[in-house]
């Protein structure tokens, strides 16, 4: 099974190759976002205990969103893998993932980051804010912040996989099809 973490900052292009990535190797997209609402409109355990956490603005609990992803996991036992979209953003939560894997008997091929420098990273975001009208992508110094909150705090996941030889570095400047091929290569190497 090929088990996928794509990683990059805000702006990286971490949707667009997923997108194209779901598509040729046939994975099943794992984001957390989705998983949570899915989970509360379907009233599961689970989810009403992320609701009520939600509706009292406080953060879901690691071991809320693992047992949700585990639950996403058991309900597609017969994929071809998974991509792992915003999860883990913390080496706690990379740690958790991996012993639900281990559970499993399955385990993380491998970490993509996508690589590109921040003047770039701020150029595409402003882009962005001008299509979408996503106010924290049309301020640079919300931008900023995003980013910054990345290094401090989404950077270290990098290295946690880099200790596993599961970590790849791929340019993310460039065409889309160019950085597509680059990833495709390495992914083939995992399996």
């Amino acid at each position: 099974m090929l088990n996928l973490v794509l990683f990059g900052p805000p702006g990286a292009g971490k949707g667009t190759q997923s997108e194209k990535l779901i598509r040729k190797y046939q994975l099943i997209h794992l984001s957390t976002g989705d998983i949570l609402r899915a989970e509360i409109a379907a009233c599961t355990a689970l989810g009403v205990e992320a609701k009520k956490l939600m509706d009292n603005g406080l953060l879901v609990p690691d071991e809320v969103v693992i047992g949700m992803i585990s639950n996403k996991l058991d309900a597609n036992r017969e994929a071809k893998g998974f991509i792992f979209d915003g999860f883990p953003r913390t080496v706690t939560q990379a740690e958790a993932l991996d012993a639900l894997l281990a559970s499993k008997d399955e385990a993380i091929s491998g970490m993509l980051a996508l690589e590109v420098e921040q003047e770039e990273l701020v150029k595409r975001l402003l882009l962005r804010g001008e299509v979408s009208g996503r106010p924290d992508d049309a301020n640079r110094e919300v931008i900023a912040k995003r980013i910054e909150q990345y290094k401090q705090k989404t950077e270290p996941v990098a290295n946690y996989y880099k200790k596993q030889n599961k970590y790849t570095g791929v340019t993310g400047t460039g065409s889309v099809d160019d950085i597509f091929l680059s990833i495709c290569t390495v992914v083939d190497n995992f399996n």
